[in-house]
């Protein structure tokens, strides 16, 4: 027997949940389904319990630096992994218990345990159950990929999802893969007091961003004591005696696999619909997020419009702008924001200056290093930069970087003005707070020259 629905969610990652609220409020009668945890990577292996690590390695960071603040600390700084871990595991618990406790009290709402697959264009199967929609919302996710490099399939390899499991310290963590994820996990193991190597195949570290970017955070990692391997291609990887040796000579304790992820599309039965993907899984959508099937629609990570919680909430916007609200909202209208949180965090919108200069367009640059920055100076934390890119003829944000301590929070001002359409003019007569990182940012548009 098939049981009919109004909509259909598979996933409760960031998007899910929203829709079911704004679905079940506009009086629909809504299934969502869920084969693992509820709240998907951001909640249980990415975003929350990440940053709830990372602000304990930035503890024992602080810690081990205390004498240059006039701080005594008698003994030596430790880190106890299992209560890291289980300070983690709270945190990331306490939002997944929450979400879970908010989906099942939903009026209207029907939750189904287990893996959800096609079976028609509009029919999906949990087990032996049988449902139907008109409408039906595809927010899977992605999972953590694995390289094709012989020998890896020996190796017990660490992903960022099974790196939540760890509540000890590896003696020599290997990373492959030096972009956001690898990253991260690396100073963080690092100040929790492992040896830790990051080998990478392109010539500098997340190369997605400008060379003078990649360059700073280099120095960042290298200063605290990391091992950086770039233009490196590995053949092999071997394990003799617990120890993981790497074609390059390198050998460790442990192996991190962090070169990406892939769509988790692949065992969905999309074989048995109209839906569309591109060559690496990824489902094909239009401007308002739906899918080459009519009546389904694909948010989050798994259409390939964006990596982060936050576009796969935006996802969930545009679709019900569109769906309940008759709001044309579209996702060409989002501008590319982001942020690496290694410390300092990298805090990114808009445009890269090598992707400006691409254009041939006439354009303004200027650049602070956070040393010429108070705030950075008082919490003795001067690493890093802020760059900001101009159009020359109408004088709009182009994009910036802000590397340094408040990076993350700071980028915002620029991207309001941003999405405000407003010329650099308008922040540059706003009188900032002092002192902070942001109130810079006037004074930093005030020494724009021209992008040669």
């Amino acid at each position: 027997m098939t049981t009919t629905f109004d909509a259909i969610i598979i996933g409760t990652g960031q998007a899910g949940p929203s829709l079911v609220k704004s679905l079940t409020a506009a009086g629909k009668q809504v299934a969502i389904i869920e084969r693992g945890l509820f709240g998907g990577t951001c909640v249980n292996t990415g975003c929350i319990p990440t940053k709830t690590m990372v602000a304990s390695a930035y503890a024992a960071f602080q810690a081990r630096r205390a004498a240059e603040f006039g701080v005594t600390i008698s003994g030596p700084i430790a880190v106890d992994m299992k209560q890291v871990k289980a300070r983690k595991d709270r945190v990331s618990g306490d939002s997944n218990r929450s979400l879970e406790s908010s989906l099942k009290s939903t009026d209207n709402c029907t939750i189904y345990r287990g893996h959800a697959r096609f079976e028609s264009p509009n029919e999906i199967s949990i087990g032996d159950a049988r449902l139907t929609a008109k409408q039906i919302f595809l927010n899977v996710g992605c999972r953590p990929a694995i390289p094709d490099l012989p020998g890896l399939d020996q190796i017990n390899c660490l992903t960022s999802s099974t790196m939540m499991d760890i509540d000890f310290l590896p003696r020599h963590l290997l990373i492959l893969g030096g972009s956001y994820i690898g990253l991260e996990f690396g100073q963080m193991f690092r100040r929790f007091g492992s040896e830790v190597t990051i080998i990478e195949k392109s010539s500098s570290l997340i190369s997605r961003e400008d060379k003078d970017v990649s360059a700073a955070i280099l120095t960042i990692l290298q200063k605290e004591g990391i091992n950086v391997h770039l233009d490196t291609k590995l053949t092999s990887v071997t394990q003799m005696d617990g120890e993981i040796h790497l074609s390059n000579g390198v050998h460790g304790s442990h192996l991190l696999c962090a070169i990406g992820r892939r769509p988790n599309t692949d065992s969905l039965g999309l074989e048995n619909t109209n839906i569309q993907t591109d060559s690496h899984g990824y489902i094909t959508v239009d401007d308002r997020l739906e899918t080459s099937s009519p009546g389904i629609w694909a948010l989050g990570d798994c259409n390939g419009k964006g990596a982060f919680t936050h576009t796969a909430y935006n996802d969930f916007e545009i679709v019900a702008a569109n769906l309940l609200n008759h709001d044309n909202r579209l996702v060409t209208d989002r501008i590319p924001a982001y942020a690496l949180f290694i410390d300092p965090p990298l805090g990114r919108v808009g445009m890269t200056e090598a992707e400006v200069r691409k254009t041939g367009k006439p354009a303004l640059i200027a650049q602070r290093p956070m040393s010429r920055i108070a705030r950075a100076v008082e919490k003795g934390e001067t690493e890093g930069f802020i760059k900001v890119l101009v159009d020359k003829e109408t004088n709009l944000i182009l994009g910036a970087s802000i590397l340094g301590t408040g990076g993350d929070e700071a980028i915002h001002s620029i991207l309001d003005l941003m999405y405000a359409k407003q010329p650099y003019t308008v922040i540059q007569r706003a009188m900032h707070i002092h002192p902070t990182v942001s109130e810079l940012i006037p004074t930093i548009l005030g020494d724009l020259k021209d992008l040669e």
